[in-house]
């Protein structure tokens, strides 16, 4: 089946040429959107009304799990640094996560992905005491909403060896059904020699990449000097996990130049998370020294990619002087990492349509301009996902709001109150 998308001002995502045109969006999970001169009679049609019409989004880090995390009590103990960040709040969270509570934030972060224009997310997920079976039920979730996905468990030495036996197990199952994703670790002061290799074998064995934390913090770092007698990209180079296809390497904030050249050299993916660093106090860097192959995401502070763009773009003009298409450059990346892994659901036929009544005129050439400064989330309208209208008028029409919300309250409740006991 085709939808027609009616009197639509089409913005290409690499060009930024507008045509006002109508297009004729293919379903399915790799289909495209075609100009067209005239729609045909009877067909499925959508009116833009002249609206922007452009390529969807992705994110290429997030933490769905962190969904029910707003507003949650606060850490017994108020952490001084990043490590006790992760043990007074993330790591007590994730501890306490059942499959009820995976699946409400799996489709409360889908809900906000999708209606901030988000339409494919590569997550990196945690929940020690419901490991079998994670992974599927985020994918169900997200695939109920209409967000496509690459996903993985983040593996770690940290909750003992039955959390990561059942880590790698689930890994290899997820993957062996015909699931595209990742082979996830947490980082390397987590992950012993053991974990890192079989890792890295799981990964080969189903032509997939590592996705971890690397240097996020400058306590990676030492453990990994003090421990393995290296710097932790020299510690993933000396495993093969630089070589694998599709490797993505979170943060990379505290990395020297001997390192940097090497990720340079390798086929790895670098993903920034400006405003999580910023949270965290973990320190700030500037990336144009990795290439091209430099993306976005979130770390589960929120699922709004607009808003990840511009953070990445006032922050690095101080720290790169990153210009507004290398910031929009960053924010598209993401695509030819998907593209390479074969997962449906981000192909040409995945669109947003903005209702962005600008004060001046958008152009060819002053499109980087509009990213940075005017075009936000508010201006989301209609999202289209694999050829179906999933947002209308900026609201969700795939599934019930109401009824999503409802269950995500009811879980941040049971979770919160899991806290409180720890």
């Amino acid at each position: 089946m085709t939808l027609y998308l009616k009197d639509a001002t089409w913005l290409d995502p690499a060009s930024f040429a507008l045509t006002s045109t109508h297009l004729a969006v293919d379903q399915g999970p790799f289909g495209n959107a075609t100009p067209v001169a005239a729609i045909p009679p009877n067909k499925p049609t959508f009116d833009c009304a002249g609206r922007l019409v452009t390529r969807s989004f992705a994110c290429g880090h997030h933490h769905i799990y962190s969904a029910l995390a707003r507003g949650m009590p606060p850490a017994p103990k108020t952490p001084t640094n990043f490590v006790e960040i992760l043990e007074n709040i993330w790591w007590r969270l994730d501890k306490c996560l059942d499959r009820d509570m995976v699946e409400a934030s799996a489709l409360a972060a889908a809900m906000a992905c999708a209606k901030a224009g988000v339409t494919f997310v590569i997550d990196h997920h945690a929940s020690p005491n419901f490991v079998e079976g994670s992974l599927k039920t985020i994918a169900a979730a997200f695939e109920r909403v209409g967000v496509g996905h690459l996903l993985c468990y983040e593996m770690s030495c940290r909750d003992g060896d039955a959390v990561k036996e059942a880590g790698l197990a689930e890994t290899d199952a997820y993957l062996s059904a015909g699931r595209k994703g990742h082979v996830g670790l947490h980082a390397s002061f987590t992950v012993d020699d053991d974990l890192l290799g079989r890792a890295v074998d799981l990964a080969r064995k189903h032509g997939a990449g590592i996705h971890i934390h690397v240097a996020e913090d400058a306590a990676d770092q030492r453990h990994c000097l003090e421990t393995y007698g290296k710097r932790v990209v020299e510690r993933l180079h000396d495993a093969g996990a630089l070589d694998l296809p599709r490797s993505i390497l979170a943060h990379c904030v505290h990395l020297d130049e001997s390192e940097r050249e090497l990720v340079r050299d390798s086929q790895a993916w670098v993903v920034q998370n400006i405003e999580s660093n910023q949270n965290n106090a973990v320190g700030l860097t500037g990336y144009a020294g990795f290439g091209m192959r430099v993306m976005l995401g979130t770390d589960g502070m929120h699922s709004d990619m607009l808003r990840s763009a511009q953070a990445a773009y006032l922050a690095g003009q101080a720290l790169e002087g990153i210009s507004p298409l290398q910031a929009y450059r960053r924010f598209r990346a993401v695509h030819a990492l998907i593209a390479g892994t074969g997962a449906p659901g981000d192909t040409g036929n995945n669109l947003v349509v903005f209702d962005y009544d600008s004060p001046t005129d958008v152009t060819q050439a002053n499109f980087p301009g509009h990213f940075v400064y005017g075009l936000d989330s508010r201006h989301v309208r209609t999202v289209i996902a694999q050829g179906k209208v999933i947002v209308e008028e900026g609201r969700l029409v795939s599934v019930d709001e109401a009824e999503i919300l409802a269950q995500a309250r009811e879980q941040a409740r049971r979770l919160w109150a899991e806290l409180e006991k720890r």
